[in-house]
């Protein structure tokens, strides 16, 4: 990928839910909501305070990470569908 997003931003390629319920019904695609499970697939380099000293990144390339439905910005490029968003925005990384 071609895109270094600045600052405190990262870049999240989400991960596709499951089509069926626990109980086995399919959910069709008019019905799915949103997947709001990501991959990391690019990292900023860090934010700064108030008084200008660096603040590092804590979050990496390859976390898997949990962030709100609507957080973020939508793009698309070479083809794929990628949010970026701040690191403030994610809830937190899935272990």
């Amino acid at each position: 990928m071609k895109l270094k997003p600045l600052l405190d931003r990262v870049v999240i390629k989400r991960v596709e839910e499951e089509n069926k319920t626990a109980g086995g019904i399919i959910i069709p695609d008019t019905a799915k909501e949103k997947p709001s499970q990501g991959i990391i697939v690019a990292v900023g380099p860090g934010g700064r305070d108030e008084a200008g000293h660096e603040i590092p990144m804590t979050l990496k390339v390859g976390d898997s990470v949990l962030f709100g439905k609507w957080s973020g910005t939508e793009v698309k490029i070479e083809g794929e569908d990628l949010v970026i968003m701040k690191e403030s925005e994610v809830f937190g990384v899935l272990e």
